[in-house]
């Protein structure tokens, strides 16, 4: 295999949500950027497809949001829990200061496909696909490209900068051999699909039952279908049998039971291992790590895509200029990582507390519940409260907006 060398400014290894908004935001501020991304589409089953107010924001910023919008979603003013007969609104987004005050829930593949147009358009943005990274590229101790194999060869990329958007199972990461601190998860998730009728509640919602929590995510013509597991407890699953797993749905959700044999071999059911860490540092010389690289996140609340575009929106406002003056500095970096590293903290640890006191409890007693968690008791009686759970999950803490500047379009096709 023949060997090939590129140059950029900026190299982002990884096409998710966080790699694929800095890409587009450096690229319009006349930076030249290269993303490369592993797959050679966006095709991505059990992604995270919830799209919060705060990302909407941004859309809202740079004047593409209604267009956004008019691709197929569900909007999701409330999110509520079901434990018995009670139903509880947890969270009210109808209150933000925000254009968007709702959830969309968009498969991620079509939100990536949208930046990826949207970045199309500057003469500076290349998107690489079927171009896996397996090594960062060194030089007196400074990080100075990565290497990659594609369907032509091995690829070497340098650029003044690369940044780690390839989630929490990073090679970049890896590679570069920073520290990492494990938050710990006391659960798993079960994901997978069936069938949705147009008689169908329309809203998500999560349940609470008999050790099990459940969740149902609408996606138009089916329901993505969650169930949380205690840490390591699928092969238990697996040994009781498909059969009993079937049960529990139909019992969980009795309006889906009827389609319960959509579920038709462990094979429709894909694991999802939790797991709750950040980096020590997020950085080193030519090196920056953002999202899911620097920071997993727990699923609950969904915010893990939400936070990592808050990560790609800071890192584009603060790097675009040393990136344009062609000199990256580790303090640079260190100012990314000082804006981030607060939200990131405060995020982890609502998480955790609520998987630690909500959760983790939950699941450890097969008995039905005699009443409803504390938390959830003082959202059903008091629904003031309900803002504040939606103000962390749809704008999170210190919610970005862009400041980087707009260079000139490449003239349309």
């Amino acid at each position: 295999m023949a060997d090939e060398t590129r140059t950029t400014q900026c190299c982002i290894v990884g096409g998710g949500p966080a790699g694929m908004m800095m890409g587009l935001l450096l690229a319009r501020a006349g930076v030249d950027v290269m993303v490369l991304e592993k797959h050679a589409d966006f095709l991505r089953d059990f992604r995270g497809d919830t799209i919060h107010p705060s990302t909407l924001e941004l859309m809202h910023e740079l004047g593409w949001m209604d267009e956004l919008l008019a691709l197929p979603h569900t909007k999701v003013p409330l999110l509520r829990f079901q434990s018995g007969a009670h139903s509880v609104a947890v969270g009210d987004f109808r209150h933000l200061p925000t254009h968007a005050r709702f959830i969309a829930i968009m498969p991620q593949w079509d939100l990536l496909d949208f930046l990826a147009r949207k970045a199309a358009a500057y003469p500076g943005f290349h998107l690489l696909r079927r171009t896996a990274v397996t090594d960062v590229v060194r030089e007196r101790g400074q990080v100075v490209g990565v290497r990659a194999l594609t369907p032509e060869g091995i690829l070497q990329v340098r650029a003044s900068l690369v940044v780690a958007a390839d989630g929490r199972t990073s090679t970049v990461r890896q590679q570069s051999g920073l520290e990492v601190e494990n938050l710990g998860a006391p659960m798993d998730v079960l994901w997978f699909r069936v069938t949705r009728k147009p008689d169908d509640p329309v809203d998500p919602m999560g349940r609470f039952e008999r050790g099990q929590l459940f969740i149902l995510i609408n996606r138009g013509d089916q329901w993505q279908c969650g169930r949380i597991i205690a840490k390591g407890g699928f092969e238990h699953l697996q040994r009781q049998g498909l059969e009993s797993f079937r049960d529990d749905f139909a019992k969980l959700t009795p309006f889906l039971a009827d389609r319960r044999q959509e579920i038709r071999s462990w094979d429709d059911v894909k694991l999802l291992t939790v797991r709750v860490d950040r980096l020590r540092t997020w950085y080193q010389p030519g090196l920056l790590c953002i999202g899911d690289a620097a920071h997993a996140m727990s699923p609950v609340g969904g915010v893990g895509i939400n936070l990592a575009v808050q990560d790609a929106v800071a890192a584009a406002n603060l790097l675009a200029g040393p990136l344009l003056a062609r000199h990256v500095t580790p303090q640079d970096l260190h100012r990314v990582q000082q804006r981030r590293e607060f939200p990131t903290r405060v995020t982890q640890r609502a998480q955790v507390l609520i998987q630690d006191r909500v959760l983790g409890p939950v699941l450890r007693n097969p008995s039905p519940l005699s009443r409803l968690p504390l938390p959830l008791w003082l959202l059903e009686h008091v629904p003031a409260l309900r803002r504040i759970p939606a103000r962390l999950v749809g704008m999170g803490v210190r919610p970005e907006h862009v400041h980087t500047p707009m260079a000139p379009a490449a003239p349309a096709q």
